[in-house]
């Protein structure tokens, strides 16, 4: 039964359901689900458009412009990642005391800001 204690059902505040577990390798899924994939998606198009600028041989400004665009899409995909992280899992395991989850994100968001 301690299996079934790791997974954790919630209903956010505008109704949408989600489910997480702590343990590391687990499955996450939040309210920001479909948004944070609909953002990779495009991200995963424009650097497609990126790379084949570069084969067709364009200017290096052009190409440097264009791949801004793409790890400014990451970068803001990963800020949607956090705010969901800490406005779901961290508020419960700072309720809980889970010190583990909250080390776990410091090491997260130091790797994120490189």
């Amino acid at each position: 039964m301690e299996e079934d204690n790791k997974y954790h059902a919630h209903t956010s505040a505008d109704g949408a359901e989600f489910t997480h577990c702590h343990e590391e390798g687990q499955p996450h899924a939040h309210k920001n689900t479909k948004v944070v994939l609909n953002r990779l998606s495009r991200a995963i198009g424009h650097l497609e458009s990126v790379k084949r600028m570069v084969s067709e041989g364009r200017d290096c400004s052009e190409v440097l412009v264009q791949l801004s665009a793409v790890i400014s899409a990451l970068n803001s995909t990963g800020k949607v990642i956090i705010k969901d992280h800490i406005e779901n899992c961290i508020v419960e395991a700072v309720e809980s005391g889970d010190r583990k989850a909250i080390d776990d994100l410091n090491h997260a968001i130091d790797r994120f800001i490189k």
